[in-house]
């Protein structure tokens, strides 16, 4: 431990664009021999350097689509309309103030988003392009099937939930932040072009830019629940559910969810694909989550733990990273605790500017490129169990597989698409090429 933290303090503080693998090695890609890589690329990120600056082919030719289909934002005044259709405008207003909420700002934003689409609309059909908007509810395959392009007016999560159903690896997807003063909107165009989309279209057009890809999970799912419909999460809170498995209201649905004992075992490639991470483990968070795990095709070793998240490099800068981050009080611990162990002031533990420089340089170890083909998977307050476990808490991953013993579990794709994983049901998560989403990235 000792040694990893001098060689991480000892490393120039400079920015760089790349660190050396071998003095990030230690810390992230403890097992490297289960990756079919040598060695794996660790990347760390200045703040003016993108993620996707990595892996990039240039455009044959100009990008000019015929047919572009407009994904909306659902706002929050959408929700609390949706989910109040009983109440009317002044009793929404009520009860929106009862619960510490302005109702003023929610229309403001709500006309923000609006005023983004129809925009975006605008500088389509000025192109020339034959244009159809839709909500999530009319985001079908049939539409996406139509569409030359498809665009998000959005943030992140409309750009998520838009990423799942693409299939088709040469089918471009692009995200326009529809309240940039309000949101990052990471997956998004850069916030100058949300009020100048027609800027962004003429760049597409000029072929003044670069397709990106950016890998996603696919999941094989084997269980007797395979081919049932996922539990849209959003839904379900429009829907109050106080339990996630309540039978849905029509007989017909009530027949179609309900849980058959001794039902088929099905095997199933899932239609929605994780641009961000999936987790699997117990719906109630207390609970643990039981499960025998695999990377690469490794033996199968029983855990429990809080749960387990896989996710790809564009997601390795959300979740992943929250729950791997160090803070500047953790290192100054460590350096304490190892200068008492080895007698000396062997690190600088009141040297404030160190701790912060190594902390930033362990946390910026956790992202990789969105476009490298491999998965990082972390366990979750782990408790091992017997004493063939050879596995890291956290690593890289081609293949991950799963069998539950869980009795109340999810798998749930990008925070939003749940489906269940109860005792004995198998998963894997792969990473491949073909699966990959297309972006792109607007030259300067």
């Amino acid at each position: 431990m000792t040694q990893v933290l001098l060689r991480l303090f000892s490393a120039s503080p400079a920015m760089g664009r790349l660190s050396n693998p071998k003095t990030l090695f230690p810390l992230i890609c403890c097992d490297h021999s289960s990756v079919h890589l040598n060695p794996i690329r660790c990347y760390r990120f200045t703040p003016q350097m993108s993620s996707t600056d990595h892996h990039f082919s240039e455009p044959i030719e100009p990008f000019t689509p015929k047919r572009a289909l407009v994904l909306t934002k659902f706002s929050r005044y959408e929700f609390e309309k949706k989910r109040n259709p009983d109440l009317s405008e002044e009793q929404l207003i009520t009860s929106l103030e009862s619960r510490g909420s302005d109702y003023k700002r929610l229309i403001s934003h709500h006309n923000i988003h609006k005023q983004s689409q129809d925009h975006i609309t605008q500088c389509l059909k000025a192109s020339g392009i034959e244009t159809k908007v839709v909500n999530r509810t009319e985001y079908t395959d049939k539409n996406i099937e139509w569409a030359d392009l498809i665009i998000t007016s959005g943030g992140d999560g409309t750009f998520l939930m838009a990423a799942s159903k693409v299939n088709n690896r040469n089918k471009p997807l692009i995200g326009v932040n529809s309240d940039p003063q309000r949101s990052v909107g990471h997956l998004c165009l850069p916030k100058r072009y949300s009020n100048n989309f027609g800027e962004a279209l003429r760049l597409l057009s000029d072929g003044h830019f670069k397709w990106k890809y950016r890998q996603r999970i696919r999941v094989i799912l084997e269980s007797e629940n395979a081919n049932e419909e996922p539990l849209e999460l959003h839904e379900q809170q429009l829907k109050c559910l106080e339990n996630r498995f309540l039978d849905l209201e029509s007989s017909q649905d009530s027949k179609d969810t309900k849980c058959v004992r001794n039902a088929k075992t099905v095997k199933k490639v899932l239609p929605f694909k994780a641009l961000n991470e999936v987790f699997v483990g117990e719906t109630i968070s207390s609970r643990v989550s039981y499960y025998e795990f695999s990377v690469n095709d490794k033996t199968r070793a029983k855990l429990k733990s809080s749960g387990l998240t896989v996710c790809t490099g564009t997601g390795s800068t959300s979740w992943f990273f929250n729950i791997n981050k160090v803070t500047p009080q953790c290192v100054q611990s460590l350096f304490q605790i190892i200068n008492t162990e080895m007698n000396g002031q062997t690190l600088p533990e009141n040297d404030t500017k160190a701790i912060e420089r190594v902390t930033e340089k362990f946390n910026n170890s956790l992202i990789f490129d969105p476009s490298e083909p491999l998965m990082a998977y972390v366990i979750r307050d782990p408790v091992v169990f017997g004493t063939e476990f050879q596995s890291n808490p956290r690593g890289f991953a081609k293949t991950i597989s799963l069998k539950s013993r869980m009795t109340d579990a999810n798998i749930v794709i990008d925070g939003g698409l749940s489906y269940k994983f109860n005792d004995g049901a198998k998963v894997t998560f792969a990473i491949l090429e073909e699966d990959a989403l297309r972006t792109v990235s607007l030259k300067e």
